[in-house]
Parts: C-alpha cells; sequence; structure tokens
C-alpha cells in the first residue's frame, strides 16, 4: 500500500512539472494593458515562444501595432553587455515573436508597442534556467 503511495505522488508530480502554466506577466504600457506568456515557466536558455495580448482601456484588443521585443542581459565581469530584438507578428488577436536567451540567468525585457507614430513600452524582468 505504500508502494501505492510513493508511486502515484511521483506520479502527480511528473504530471505537474509536464503540464505546469506558461510564464505571464501583466503590464500597463501607457494607455494599454498588455498581456504577455512565455511558452515555459521558466524560460530557458534557447528558443521561447512569446505571446503579446494588448487591449486598449475599454477592453478592445489592439491590432493595428508594431510590436518589437529588445531583450537584454546586463555587463557582467569578464562579460560584456548582451542586446538582442525581434519583432512580433500578428496572428490572430495577438501578437507572437520567437526570443532566443543565449545563457541563464536575468533578463530585461522591454515589449515597444507603436501605434500611431507613438510608442509606448512596457518592462519586465525574467530569470532564465
Amino acid at each position: 500500500m505504500k508502494r501505492l503511495a510513493v508511486f502515484t505522488l511521483i506520479l502527480m508530480l511528473v504530471i505537474g512539472i509536464a503540464y505546469a502554466k506558461e510564464y505571464e506577466v501583466k503590464k500597463k504600457a501607457g494607455e494599454y494593458n498588455v498581456t504577455v506568456k512565455i511558452d515555459k515557466n521558466p524560460p530557458v536558455v534557447g528558443d521561447n515562444i512569446m505571446t503579446v495580448e494588448i487591449k486598449d482601456s475599454s477592453g478592445k484588443n489592439i491590432t493595428d501595432a508594431k510590436v518589437a521585443v529588445d531583450y537584454s542581459m546586463p555587463a557582467m565581469p569578464g562579460m560584456p553587455a548582451m542586446n538582442y530584438k525581434t519583432n512580433a507578428e500578428l496572428k490572430g488577436n495577438v501578437y507572437k515573436a520567437k526570443m532566443n536567451l543565449s545563457m541563464s540567468g536575468a533578463w530585461n525585457i522591454a515589449i515597444k508597442i507603436n501605434r500611431s507614430g507613438k510608442t509606448t513600452t512596457a518592462k519586465f524582468n525574467v530569470d532564465a534556467r
């Protein structure tokens, strides 16, 4: 009976890890409400797929903006700063981008939303493993 309980506990733990939720952060960028989801939680070294949903104050999806993702790691002793940029493409009502994190550690991410000639930014940090 004890073996069955231990097996069940291990199985639940493995299933929980396999179906872990994606990383999600909500930020305000000017007049927009921005929800960012990254397919892995925590983000990993290598490719991570990012989904960016932008809504106005009334909750309507914004689909006519240009969205860029800037991600960087600050300089450390013996290592220069790393700065990368990728454009997000509109897919339905959300913007999608592939972000390739080159090493583990703390990354700064800025979602730049350009609409009607005005740029607003949502910033957050992730810790890649």
